[in-house]
């Protein structure tokens, strides 16, 4: 008599296995549902507790295929008692220091043009700029670059630190760029027409960013070539969401955002 197996369910019906990983304190995940995404502050019986980049916490339960991790489906668990302590990671890469407080804000500033890129800048190196006492200042167009770092006054304790919008030769950008002669200022920059093209095409999960015609707004030009509904700022907060850490963000914005913080800190203690 042939034997039948009391699941019945289809084999192309039945959900693809996922990997479980342990909820590590400092694991960066999303919540799908919400798009809520934040490091693993605490778990207990049952349900996790994140906390985003403005602090706020959310407390979700431990559900089977609950989560996403670097963009992947993922089952978060309970981490073993006895697990060895490994060092948690800030979201640049450097490695976290436990109950480490942000030092008095140096002289020093860095000046990140772009309203979003100021915004991925604190998402990935924020905890880095505060225990470095640096301070990032949004900085809404180049054209007055040459004006505020003469009013600022860079010196040896006061570092200036700048960085640039598609920062290529022979562009107006460069021209300006080379007129701050200070040696305690440093302007420095990417090469992508926005900053959105800073993040990798696959950690938003789209297979490249589109080419825009010249004389078209690139950001809509972006939305509409991917289908988006045309709302730049809510296509932005898209694709902030989707960045966890350094290795969502190409390296020639990785290089200089470096560079600058390095620069900066050369200046003495706070």
């Amino acid at each position: 008599m042939r034997q039948y197996s009391p699941d019945l369910t289809p084999p192309w019906k039945k959900p693809k296995p996922v990997p479980e990983v342990p909820a590590d304190p400092g694991l960066v995940v999303e919540e799908p549902g919400t798009g809520f995404c934040g490091a693993v502050i605490r778990c207990e019986v049952g349900t996790v507790t994140l906390e985003d980049r403005f602090g706020k916490h959310r407390v979700f339960p431990l559900e089977p295929r609950g989560f996403l991790l670097e963009g992947r489906v993922v089952t978060l668990v309970r981490p073993s008692g006895n697990a060895p302590v490994r060092p948690t990671r800030t979201a640049s890469g450097s490695v976290a220091v436990p109950g480490a407080r942000a030092r008095v804000a140096r002289a020093g500033r860095i000046y990140v043009e772009g309203r979003h890129d100021a915004e991925l800048v604190e998402k990935v190196w924020g905890d880095d700029l505060r225990v470095e006492g640096v301070v990032v200042e949004y900085l809404e167009g180049v054209d007055d670059l040459p004006r505020i770092v003469a009013d600022f006054a860079p010196g040896p304790d006061a570092r200036l630190g700048i960085l640039v919008d598609h920062l290529v030769p022979g562009t107006k950008e460069s021209r300006i760029a080379e007129s701050v002669t200070s040696e305690y200022a440093l302007v420095v920059g990417h090469p992508y027409i926005d900053v959105w093209e800073a993040v990798k095409p696959a950690s938003v999960g789209i297979p490249s960013w589109p080419r825009v015609p010249h004389g078209q707004d690139w950001k809509k030009g972006v939305c509409r070539a991917l289908g988006w509904p045309e709302n730049t700022g809510a296509a932005w907060q898209h694709i902030l969401s989707r960045v966890h850490s350094y290795k969502d963000l190409e390296p020639e914005l990785l290089g200089r955002v470096e560079e600058l913080i390095d620069f900066v800190t050369a200046g003495g203690a706070a």
